[in-house]
Order: structure tokens, then C-alpha cells, then sequence
């Protein structure tokens, strides 16, 4: 058998050597050493690029993701020009996606000096789909050890083994999205244990709720939270942004509100405490509207705070609508002044409804849902109950739209009063 046959039928069987593991270390070491029955070398390397694996890499990182390498330092430093930033006749490799022979590497130009003893080199692509995804290189301490026909062959065997290393890829791009997704599902199991399982029970009042993120979790937050006196507190949030940093957020947020609340101190103190926490905690960038307020079942009065957040309403009975807007800026902020708070009254029949701008920024083209919509649909429904004039939002909000899924997170709160105490 020739020289040329035998390396021929060592291509062959690359895929029974290579084929049978998804590691990518593996495919890549299993690699050179069938490329070594091939071609004689004196030291190799096989490197893959981050971006083939999805990385980007982090300022001052390597562009390689992974490597196999035979005769190199066993450790190469972060600093290696070609690792970190695609020097040397690998890197130019890499860009161009075109082979290299460099007979003797002192006179070519792309040449950056690293392993002492190598003299010549040959370095090819490996390509998938179209684009470079990283190369193949030879090293010999000998001058000129690598012809056309060497580097034809490592062509052949880069482009033979590219289809077990983009399938190594995707394994393992497989089981990280599966671990991201029970990561993620866990956590949404998490964020829902922070918010009402069930609506309160209060005599006089219909009360419902709903939270729908747009992520598996998200920023906005609803609540009830028992006070004593028989008071009920509510509250709607938003926190900017979307996904876990929100909903880590949102956390946070609940956990410093209900601390704060247990205290029993007036609305605007206990705001503002959350308010110093969340400066203390957050980004610049980041912030969170809210409207908290207590309700007194007894009296139908509600006095409330709004930081920020899209106004609620409050639908009278006898036609008029009235929109909670006082307060103060958003929470993580800085306060130039003093916030406010107000109070309005729920009478038999009213409506109050608190929610996010999710609720009103659900668009077809550029028609936005709005707050005239929502206001229509919560009048013609929240006589047969809290719940049914939720679910009608949802439904208006989705056929509005076209599809059920949202765009923000979408929540809303409503609370009806019955006749019944105090009424």
C-alpha cells in the first residue's frame, strides 16, 4: 500500500475513531492522533473558536474555546497571541479561512514566534456551514516537512472531522439548555410561590389577581398583604428590564416591602425605607415603579402611593373615572422632595383596577391596547366578578393583539366592592 493510500484509509476510518464520543476534548485529542499516522509532525494543535461554541468572549479572553495540542507547553499562558487574540499563521487561518504552508516559519509574515524548535508549519481550516469554526496546524522541526499534498490531506481531515465537532457542539449546547431550562423553571416555581396563590377573603369585596410573564420569569410583582385592623395592603410593581435580573429584582423588592410594612409605620416612611434599600442595591440603570396603598374594608377607603407607576383606576359606579396618580418618582431613584399620598373611596359597585403598563402596551401594528380599551372591558365585565373581568381583559388584550403571548409581563389587579359591611 502507497504512502498516499494508507493515509487515505486512515480518513476513512476517522469517523469510527472520532465518531463514537460527544466530548469535544475527545474528538479533537482522538483527532490528532489519527493525523499523526498521516502526516509526520514534530508538534500539533487543533483549536476551536468560541464563537463556534456560542461564547463571546470576555475582554482580554481567548478566542479559543477549545484545543487539543501535542509537543506545545501543556499550560499556554492567557497571554499567548494566538489564543487570545488570533495571532501568528493560525489566527490569519482563521480570518481568511485559507491553509497556510509556511516552509520556514522566520520568513513568513504571519509567523509569531512560540514554540522554539519549529522551523516549518502547515495550517488549515476547519469549516462548517460556511464559516471558519477553527483550523488544524502542524509544526516540524525540519524545514520545509509539509508539501501541498500534506496540506490537501489536513484539508480532508478538517473537513471530516467538522461534522463530529459541530455535533459535539450542539450536544453539548443541547444539555445546557436543558440545565438552563430546569434552572429556569425552577426558578419560576420560586418567583410564583411570591405571589398570591388565592385572592384574600374580605366581606364586602371581590378581589382577583394575575401576573403573566413574558419570560419564564419576570419583574412584575402583585400582592395582598394582611395589615393588622382588619387592613388589607395591595400593591402593583414593575421592575425595568426583563427576565432573571428583573425578577432577582422583584425579589428583593418584596422582601424589603413586607419587612418595612410589618413595622406599622405610615405609607410614605415605609416607601421610602424600600426606596434607600433598592438605591443601596441596584445598578443606576435600574428601578422599579410601584403603587402600594391599604385598603379599609369597613370604609371602602383606600389611601395610596404611586411611585412611578401607570396611574390605576377607579371606576365609580355612577359612570366617573378617577386615577390614582399621586405619590412620587419611581423607587431606586433619587427624591428631590417629599412623596404624597391620597386617599379615594370604593362605594358600592366601584371597580379599582391596579396594573402594569404590560396591561396597555399590547399592540397590533401600531394601535396600542390603552387605557380606553381596558377601562371599556372592565365596565362591561366587573359586574359578574373580579376573576371573570380579568379573564376578559386577557382575552381582549390577546385578540387585540392577534396572538397570547405578551411582549412585557402583564399584571393586573382588580378589586370590586359588594354591597355588604359598611356599604
Amino acid at each position: 500500500m502507497t504512502d498516499r493510500e494508507e493515509r487515505y484509509r486512515l480518513l476513512l476510518e476517522l469517523p469510527q475513531r472520532i465518531g463514537s464520543t460527544f466530548d469535544l476534548q475527545e474528538i479533537l485529542v482522538r483527532l490528532l492522533e489519527s493525523v499523526h499516522q498521516a502526516v509526520e509532525y514534530d508538534a500539533a494543535g487543533v483549536f476551536v473558536l468560541s464563537s463556534a461554541v456560542g461564547h463571546k468572549p470576555e475582554r482580554g479572553g481567548r478566542m479559543i474555546a477549545a484545543m487539543a495540542a501535542v509537543g506545545f507547553d501543556p499550560d499556554p499562558s492567557r497571554e499567548d497571541p494566538m489564543l487570545r487574540s488570533g495571532k501568528g499563521i493560525i489566527g490569519h487561518v482563521i480570518r481568511t479561512g485559507e491553509s497556510v504552508i509556511a516552509p520556514d516559519v522566520l520568513v513568513d509574515p504571519h509567523y509569531v514566534a512560540g514554540r522554539a524548535q519549529t522551523l516549518s508549519e502547515v495550517a488549515v481550516p476547519i469549516s462548517s456551514g460556511g464559516r471558519v469554526i477553527g483550523a488544524l496546524n502542524l509544526e516540524s522541526d525540519r524545514l520545509g516537512a509539509f508539501s501541498a499534498d500534506h496540506a490537501l490531506m489536513l484539508a480532508s481531515f478538517a473537513t471530516a472531522a467538522a461534522i463530529f465537532i459541530d455535533k459535539a457542539i450542539l450536544h453539548h449546547q443541547v444539555l445546557a439548555k436543558q440545565r438552563l431550562d430546569r434552572q429556569l423553571a425552577l426558578a419560576r416555581e420560586v418567583q410564583a410561590s411570591l405571589l398570591p396563590a388565592l385572592p384574600p377573603e374580605v366581606p364586602g369585596y371581590d378581589i382577583a389577581g394575575i401576573n403573566v410573564p413574558t419570560m419564564e420569569v419576570g419583574g412584575d410583582y402583585f400582592d395582598y398583604i394582611p395589615l393588622s385592623r382588619d387592613r388589607l395592603g395591595l400593591v402593583v410593581a414593575d421592575v425595568s428590564g426583563k427576565g432573571v435580573p428583573a425578577a432577582l429584582i422583584m425579589a428583593m423588592f418584596r422582601a424589603a416591602l413586607r419587612t418595612e410594612l410589618r413595622r406599622e409605620e405610615p405609607i410614605v416612611d415605609a416607601i421610602d425605607s424600600v426606596n434607600r434599600l433598592l438605591m443601596d442595591s441596584m445598578a443606576a440603570s435600574r428601578f422599579v415603579t410601584a403603587v402600594y396603598g391599604i385598603l379599609e374594608p369597613s370604609t371602602g377607603r383606600f389611601t395610596y402611593v404611586n411611585c412611578g407607576q401607570t396611574p390605576p383606576m377607579l371606576l365609580k359606579a355612577r359612570g366617573e373615572t378617577a386615577w390614582l396618580d399621586r405619590g412620587g418618582p419611581a423607587l431606586g431613584m433619587p427624591l428631590a422632595g417629599a412623596r404624597e399620598t391620597a386617599s379615594v373611596w370604593l362605594e358600592t359597585g366601584d371597580v379599582l383596577a391596579l396594573y402594569t403598563d404590560g396591561v396597555l402596551e399590547v399592540f397590533a401594528e401600531d394601535d396600542e391596547f390603552g387605557v380606553a380599551r381596558l377601562e371599556q372591558v372592565l365596565r362591561a365585565t366587573a359586574s359578574e366578578g373580579a376573576a371573570h373581568a380579568i379573564s376578559a381583559v386577557v382575552r381582549a388584550t390577546q385578540s387585540h393583539a392577534g396572538r397570547s403571548d405578551y411582549d412585557d409581563d402583564f399584571t393586573l389587579a382588580v378589586v370590586r366592592r359588594l354591597p355588604g359591611i359598611g356599604a
